[in-house]
């Protein structure tokens, strides 16, 4: 089968969100570089430097459709920032497996493990997800899941329900089913994301418990615990139905957002919920938050 990458060029403050873009539509594998040829000098401690000039690009089944593709890409961006777009398609090759024989088992938290298939983490007490990043988006090596991974390791889910609003590969309902939740609704406005949540689960056999829904047709009920990893201006948008999905006193995890997009995203939520510090992983955060008592 042939495959379709798509380049983002852009500058290094406007490349995190190209990739976590990229990420969102369903890229197999997303890689950053050097646009201008541009040294990268030793960073400083804690620093993880991006080129002035970065190229982001995403590899996608040759199948999918460029323009919709490109369409969607150039409806997110920031109309205010300077990036370019070019698709490219590749013959064929076993892309995705080559990527996979560098993904190694990943630790989330103090119990948590993302592994591909086949692969153990070598520790008897771990709670393991698995999943193949060459057949599914999503594997918790973007920080946005990084985070709320450990946000759900680090949560009591025992007996519990939780929403994953916009689940993409459904890597946190698998967690969550995994770390003893009783029932998880995963939710997606994109159709191939539903079919990889539930084929995931299938693997991870936690089918049984998990519901997958599209976002237009959200159960009328109330959740112990909703995580959304999106971008801070649809979760903006979707406070309403995040607060209205939410018990009195549940739990809330909101990702996808930039440390310089964390106040306004917070403060959106103030009236609905006792926002809490943010959790931060390179330039994104997680705001964690707890349903004030209903109105």
């Amino acid at each position: 089968m042939p495959w379709l990458q798509l380049h983002v060029t852009t500058d290094r403050e406007t490349a995190p969100l190209a990739e976590h873009l990229l990420g969102q539509l369903g890229a197999l594998s997303i890689t950053l570089g050097d646009a201008a040829d541009e040294p990268l000098l030793e960073p400083a401690p804690g620093e993880s430097p991006l080129w002035r000039h970065t190229r982001v690009t995403g590899l996608f089944p040759g199948d999918r459709d460029v323009e919709r593709l490109c369409q969607a890409l150039r409806q997110k961006m920031p109309v205010d920032a300077p990036w370019e777009l070019q698709p490219e398609h590749l013959p064929d090759r076993v892309w995705e497996r080559a990527w996979l024989d560098d993904f190694r088992p990943m630790r989330f938290g103090e119990r948590l493990w993302v592994c591909p298939d086949g692969r153990t983490p070598g520790d008897r007490d771990a709670v393991v997800v698995e999943l193949d990043p060459g057949l599914a988006f999503g594997t918790g090596t973007h920080p946005t899941t990084a985070l709320c991974l450990r946000w759900l390791d680090a949560e009591p889910l025992a007996g519990r329900q939780l929403l994953d609003f916009g689940c993409g590969s459904g890597i946190l309902s698998l967690a969550a089913l995994k770390l003893g939740a009783a029932g998880v609704t995963a939710v997606d406005h994109d159709p191939q994301a539903l079919e990889a949540t539930r084929d995931n689960a299938t693997r991870n056999r936690v089918a049984e418990r998990l519901q997958v829904c599209d976002s237009g047709n959200l159960p009328q009920r109330r959740f112990d615990l909703i995580v959304a990893n999106i971008l801070a201006g649809t979760l903006t948008t979707l406070e309403p139905v995040i607060a209205g999905h939410l018990r009195p006193g549940g739990r809330l995890a909101l990702s996808g957002i930039l440390q310089t997009q964390a106040a306004a995203v917070s403060d959106a939520y103030g009236a609905h919920f006792r926002m809490e510090p943010p959790l931060v992983l390179d330039d994104w955060v997680l705001l964690p938050g707890q349903r004030r008592a209903a109105d």
